[in-house]
């Protein structure tokens, strides 16, 4: 841990002000939106369509229109459900734990993932919602008073996960909304609009930047820094339990809460990089977003990706050594060589071996194959969770229970769907708040000047939203 700043976090000629209106241009001149930003919305826009219908359609018809069925119960629901958590774990990852281990590189990025993070939950979220069938009684999964006596089940592993995302959603929500309160102001003191200066004004909730305003911001900060690191570890962990406590062949293994947790934030720096590496160029934002931010996040990428690798040699490697024939049947007869072997193999060879590409500098510092790397790695990351539901489920103990499982076209629309609203929450984030952290960037700004000496808060100043 250190205090000492790399150079290579902000690049270029820049200064406080400069700084301030570049970030605060993007939200307050609505001209500064080119095509790209058009042409993401709309696709956005069209999946959302997407997903309306499919929902309206399975609310109308009920859970019978999906794939599911007996043996396979859990289908696509959990499969994206799985998914979509995992790609929520990068945003909390670089704003906590970078923050609290002091890595400055985390400014230009943070906001950005934090972001991400909420919306990937909220789109995980739908899935096990409408598992249940009755996504309107949905509250019964919840501890309240009622003149029925009805309790949840607190043995059963859903009802972890309804507190272990639910807790994971608020104190994001809550850690995303205190880092936009300095920033809310500087917006206030730039707008020129009324309606928006008044908007602006109510979210920074009348914040001066006095040196006690900087002292609770940044005592809260901390605070709930230290809240959603363990919540990094302890979701997905849970998330593994639901299979992990079972007695399903390919499920019950101890590897899994470190696999999970790796895999997911494996998935969701996949994730920052497919979004980060265009909008940094459509906005003109590589001297914040340098090339150091991208290849430290690609290492990143290559260790947790080889922990993920590991995990799939170790599941191999229990089928044979616990002598256990449903285990051996599961890993060779039925992921290895049966009916779903390309699917595994496909994820062996996305997962695994084209990551190893980031072994190489020159593969990290292109942008072009480090976005192709990042979409075979995402597309890896949801075979794995295919793999994982339902090569365990449709081949099981007893031959003739066994089944298979096709998703139907009203999986692949919900599926299709929820990208089309992350999509379409991320591109309307990106125009309406800012994407960077405005006063992080001027502090690292100071930072960075020679002979710099005086603490974060100080420099921050007691003066209006504007920092400097």
């Amino acid at each position: 841990m250190s205090d000492a700043v790399d150079t290579r976090v902000l690049t270029g000629r820049n200064s406080y002000s400069s700084l301030g209106d570049q970030i605060g241009s993007i939200v307050l001149d609505q001209r500064s939106h080119k095509l790209p930003w058009y042409g993401g919305f709309a696709l956005g826009f069209l999946l959302l369509n997407v997903m309306l219908l499919s929902l309206a359609w399975l609310l109308y018809m009920g859970i019978g229109v999906w794939g599911v069925n007996v043996p396979v119960g859990w289908g696509f629901a959990i499969i994206n459900f799985v998914w979509w958590i995992g790609i929520g774990h990068a945003g909390t990852l670089i704003s906590a734990i970078l923050l609290l281990t002091r890595q400055n590189w985390r400014n230009s990025i943070n906001r950005f993932a934090e972001a991400m993070t909420i919306f990937a939950v909220m789109c995980a979220g739908l899935f096990p919602l409408l598992h249940t069938g009755r996504p309107w009684a949905a509250y019964w999964m919840l501890p309240y008073p009622n003149i029925l006596g009805a309790w949840p089940q607190f043995q059963s592993p859903l009802i972890w996960d309804v507190f272990a995302v639910t807790t994971y959603i608020t104190v994001s929500a809550l850690f995303w909304f205190v880092g936009l309160i300095p920033d809310f102001a500087t917006l206030r003191d730039k707008a020129k609009n009324l309606i928006l200066k008044r908007v602006f004004g109510m979210a920074s909730f009348g914040w001066r930047g006095s040196v006690k305003h900087w002292f609770r911001y940044e005592t809260a900060y901390l605070i709930l820094a230290g809240l959603s690191t363990p919540l990094v570890l302890s979701v997905h962990s849970v998330v593994s339990l639901d299979f992990a406590v079972s007695i399903i062949p390919g499920w019950h293994a101890t590897i899994f809460p470190p696999y999970f947790v790796a895999g997911a934030i494996y998935a969701g720096f996949a994730m920052v990089l497919l979004l980060t590496i265009p909008i940094r160029k459509w906005y003109g934002l590589e001297h914040m977003i340098t090339m150091h931010h991208i290849d430290w996040m690609a290492k990143i990428m290559l260790a947790t990706g080889l922990i993920v690798f590991y995990g799939y040699i170790a599941e191999a490697f229990y089928g044979w050594y616990s002598a256990n024939e449903f285990e051996w049947h599961m890993i060779w007869n039925n992921r290895m060589t049966g009916t779903y072997s390309l699917l595994y193999w496909s994820l062996i060879f996305c997962n695994g071996l084209v990551p190893q590409l980031l072994w190489w500098p020159k593969v990290r510092r292109n942008t072009l194959m480090l976005f192709t790397i990042s979409l075979v790695v995402s597309v890896g990351m949801w075979l794995e969770r295919f793999i994982i539901v339902v090569t365990s489920l449709h081949e099981d103990f007893v031959p003739s229970a066994w089944g298979f499982y096709n998703p139907t076209i009203w999986d692949w629309g919900l599926f299709l769907g929820t990208i089309g609203l992350f999509t379409f929450l991320m591109f309307l984030f990106v125009r309406y708040l800012p994407m960077i952290n405005i006063f992080e960037m001027k502090d690292l700004l100071h930072k960075l000047k020679p002979g710099h000496a005086a603490p974060a808060v100080a420099h921050h100043g007691s003066g209006g939203g504007e920092t400097q």
